[in-house]
């Protein structure tokens, strides 16, 4: 498969680091669960398809839609489920981009087009955030119980050494810092960090933020923050941005020039994360058995190494 890489990524020139440039995708083939992979094509800028994983070739026997905010697990999670159902490996499918973009995907059928190309492929489950399965469940696109299994906080990514002096979230307001933020017309996570930036600075803060900096250009909005936010961070396109703590907690693992700054308890903002099968999955089965995996300790395991907190009922504080 071929894609069109970020557009705006080819603005500026990035970062290197050990002479090679910091673009996506970052985990070198080991998100793709395709055993045969042939010719080799990815060329960062120009032909990158790093939110498509897996092979079309034959029918995948599983085909999950994932919200991008944990690609960096999909690859450990999938390499385990299949230990587990041997019979699975090399056929699964999933994709990783925002989980609003992956309900506009199921409500065309499935079909996308990246770049010059359009192909088709059903989901046989949807995870994302848990008031939003409820939503498409409620909506017929999801067929219910929801299955909530870990959750997330909120921290401020910068880029390494933190040129832009940030040590709060009040910082964000100030006009000489430049910031890179989820667009709220396709990305959930715009929600929480309005949340946030109310409880620290009211309404004057979220505004500057969202609004005034938007109009004079001092805030960048992307579409695939999980992408975007750390790449313009590391192009200097911006100095400060606010994503989930585990995908800046990523970039640090794999040594990318990214560090963060944790937010306060009563500042922060917890999202559950959730899954629910899609109505008329073509692999009830596999769906069904990947939703029982996703609360086991094995993948709680494999989330804990990325700061995920594991899921309790209501009433019960989440367990590190």
């Amino acid at each position: 498969m071929l894609c069109l890489a970020l557009s705006a990524s080819a603005q500026a020139e990035p970062m290197t680091s050990s002479g090679e440039t910091n673009f996506p995708p970052w985990q070198h083939g080991e998100n793709n669960d395709a055993l045969q992979r042939g010719l080799e094509f990815t060329v960062p800028q120009v032909d990158v398809l790093a939110d498509f994983h897996g092979d079309l070739s034959s029918p995948p026997k599983l085909v999950l839609y994932v919200g991008g905010n944990y690609f960096f697990a999909m690859a450990p999670l999938v390499k385990a489920f299949e230990m587990r159902h041997p019979d699975y490996q090399g056929r699964i499918f999933w994709e990783t981009i925002p989980p609003g973009l992956l309900a506009k995907q199921m409500r065309a059928g499935g079909k996308i087009t990246v770049g010059n190309m359009t192909w088709t492929v059903q989901a046989d489950a949807y995870f994302g955030g848990l008031n939003k399965v409820r939503e498409l469940i409620a909506e017929g696109l999801l067929q219910g119980p929801a299955v909530p299994y870990v959750t997330n906080q909120l921290a401020i990514m910068v880029p390494k050494g933190n040129p832009g002096r940030i040590e709060s979230l009040q910082d964000l307001g100030r006009p000489d810092v430049r910031l890179v933020m989820p667009n709220p017309e396709f990305e959930g996570v715009a929600r929480q960090i309005k949340a946030t930036l109310r409880k620290a600075g009211g309404d004057e803060l979220a505004d500057a933020v969202y609004q005034a900096k938007v109009k004079s250009g001092a805030t960048v909005l992307t579409q695939v923050h999980h992408r975007q936010t750390p790449l313009f961070l590391m192009q200097g396109r911006g100095d400060a941005g606010i994503t989930w703590k585990s995908e800046a907690l990523f970039q640090e693992q794999i040594g990318n020039p990214i560090s963060h700054i944790d937010i306060p308890e009563h500042l922060n903002t917890t999202a559950t994360y959730a899954g629910a099968m899609a109505k008329g999955a073509a692999h009830p089965q596999a769906a069904r058995q990947w939703l029982e995996f996703i609360r086991s300790d094995e993948a709680f395991g494999i989330f804990r190494q990325y700061g995920f907190m594991r899921y309790k009922e209501a009433g019960e504080k989440p367990a590190q």
